[in-house]
């Protein structure tokens, strides 16, 4: 993602909540966003220099913030952007599933191991709907019954137990693929997106 991208999403995300708690504070914007308390100050009085937001004081030291018609108009800009990334992103990763599927197949892979159990693990699950392969099981970091579509979600320790053919990546967290290679697993039997 770019800088445009990441401060864009910033500014909807706080247009967001200030659209449904206007009397927040910037502490408490900090908290509910994962960003510094600077940088939300930032971020506020970027939007209100623009015309997006109002800010009026209250007695008690208090802020309400207000979004302009302006601001409604900008965040649905914002959500139109977001949105579009989004669609791109998932059908840029489906077309990746479906190439890598192509491979696993060509080369008789029919039981997979998927190695990640997010929003990708379950794109690729989904993807094998009418496909000759089998998901055999997942690996994340704790061990659940039945917690990804009805399949046991296993550790790293688990897995010698599990009959698989190969493992899918289905995850784009570094520490999932340095934990492959520090597991010992053969790198012939690993395809990634």
């Amino acid at each position: 993602m770019n800088n445009t991208n990441i401060s864009e999403e910033i500014s909807l995300r706080l247009l967001d909540e200030l659209t449904k708690e206007p009397l927040i504070t910037q502490r408490a914007l900090s908290d509910r966003l994962g960003i510094a308390l600077g940088l939300v100050n930032a971020y506020v009085k970027r939007l209100y220099k623009k015309g997006y937001i109002k800010i009026k004081n209250l007695p008690k030291n208090r802020i309400k913030y207000i979004i302009t018609p302006k601001g409604f108009t900008e965040k649905a800009r914002l959500t139109y952007n977001y949105m579009h990334r989004s669609v791109s992103y998932f059908k840029e990763i489906r077309c990746r599933i479906e190439n890598t599927y192509v491979t696993m197949l060509s080369s008789g892979v029919k039981n997979i191991l998927l190695w990640g159990d997010g929003e990708i693990a379950e794109l690729c699950y989904i993807s094998t709907r009418g496909l000759p392969l089998k998901i055999v099981g997942v690996v994340g970091d704790k061990r659940i019954e039945n917690g990804f579509f009805g399949h046991h979600i296993y550790t790293i320790e688990d897995i010698k137990d599990i009959d698989y053919d190969a493992i899918l990546i289905a995850s784009i967290e570094d520490k999932v693929v340095s934990s492959i290679k520090q597991s010992g697993i053969n790198p012939d039997r690993v395809y990634s997106l």
